[in-house]
């Protein structure tokens, strides 16, 4: 089982030709469909197989509990000291930009964090810190995201329930190069509205507490201090899911970019991909970024082993470095948001997808059970 997956994963397998970018339409213009199962779950198999005390790894960080609560008195603090800057200046929109993106980012991976119930042993102490946490980014968010992303991981690739994916539309409308450059600085929000239209889940009693503690903290912070230092809140949301360093991991995740391509022509949407044209779905980044992003640049690990905090992921590749070590990795957020506007070859097609099996009526609302 070891040897069939390490095999399959090595960097020489998916070092094939990438389509030039004039190539036919039905080259680039299509996504990798596969019918084969997503890879971390044979995976984590394998691994737990070999290295069965891996699963010591696995449970809750406290500390990292400390760490959010100073980013989150960080971003009150320099919300503060902006009341009286005008938004429109240079002050304002660097201290967004390097301060505040910077920050709204880790606070975005450390609501990531919490909706694995990585940073208490409680799910409901996860979700209303969770709450907490969301206060700097201005809108509420956290109690949507988690039932979403439990989505993203337990069906991904999947065309109804992975929300994560880009839209047909999407793709259509935005794979060139004024296209690709829009969605790297508004994909923000194509993260926040995208799910709303593919896959619905049941509001509950943490929604409703994720909206009213966030608008009295809205208010409050308007009232002691002033709009600009709600503004400052939502510029640093906004750079933050916009073309910002930290930004990069959410292209560098999942995108099949640069070599990986592969040739496409020939293979319908059915799924008739074969095994040996179907590329890495997730890709892993071992840069300094991981510093001030809860190690979210360690993906592939990630999605082998959810369960396992931020702090433990470094020691998870050492100990199983032969699953990890050939996989083709990024290098640099930054260069993936340049390469990926400014690459003919890379474009929103570029996502592996399953044939989704969902039936009228799936019910998606027990993801979001354990409140207590």
């Amino acid at each position: 089982m070891v040897e069939s997956i390490t095999h399959r994963v090595t960097k020489e397998s998916y070092q094939v030709e990438a389509p030039p970018a004039d190539a036919p339409l039905e080259v680039l213009n299509e996504y990798y469909w596969t019918k084969d199962a997503e890879p971390h779950v044979a995976r984590r198999k394998a691994i737990i197989a070999k290295y069965p005390e891996v699963r010591k790894l696995t449970g809750h960080e406290p500390k990292s509990k400390w760490y959010v609560l100073a980013v989150v008195a960080l971003q009150i603090g320099v919300a503060i000291y902006l009341r009286n800057t005008y938004p429109i200046s240079w002050k304002f929109f660097i201290l967004a930009y390097v301060i505040g993106a910077t920050a709204n980012q880790a606070l975005f991976l450390a609501i990531h964090e919490l909706s694995h119930n990585l940073m208490f042993k409680k799910p409901l102490h996860n979700k209303l810190f969770a709450i907490v946490a969301n206060v700097p980014i201005g809108i509420p968010y956290s109690a949507s995201f988690q039932p979403y992303h439990q989505l993203h991981h337990k069906f991904m690739g999947d065309e109804y329930l992975d929300t994560d994916l880009p839209t047909p539309l999407e793709s259509i409308v935005l794979s060139n190069v004024l296209g690709k450059v829009f969605f790297a600085t508004f994909q923000i929000f194509f993260y926040a509205l995208r799910p709303m239209f593919i896959t619905q889940i049941n509001i509950t009693s943490i929604h409703l507490m994720n909206i009213v503690f966030q608008v009295v903290a809205d208010i409050l912070l308007v009232k002691f201090a002033s709009v600009n230092s709600l503004l400052y809140f939502i510029m640093s949301s906004f750079l933050a899911g916009s073309l910002h360093p930290c930004a990069g991991h959410f292209i560098a995740e999942h995108y099949v970019l640069n070599d990986n391509n592969v040739p496409r022509a020939g293979h319908e949407k059915s799924g008739n991909l074969s095994k040996d044209l179907v590329p890495p779905e997730t890709y892993s980044y071992y840069g300094s970024l991981n510093l001030v992003t809860w190690n979210v640049g360690y993906h592939n690990e990630h999605h082998d082993f959810p369960y396992v905090a931020w702090t433990k992921l470094p020691e998870l590749r050492r100990i199983a470095a032969e699953f990890y070590e050939p996989l083709p990795q990024i290098n640099s957020w930054c260069g993936v948001l340049w390469s990926f506007c400014f690459n003919d070859v890379n474009t929103l097609w570029n996502r592996v997808k399953r044939t989704g099996k969902v039936r009228s009526g799936r019910n998606v609302s027990g993801l979001d059970r354990n409140q207590n």
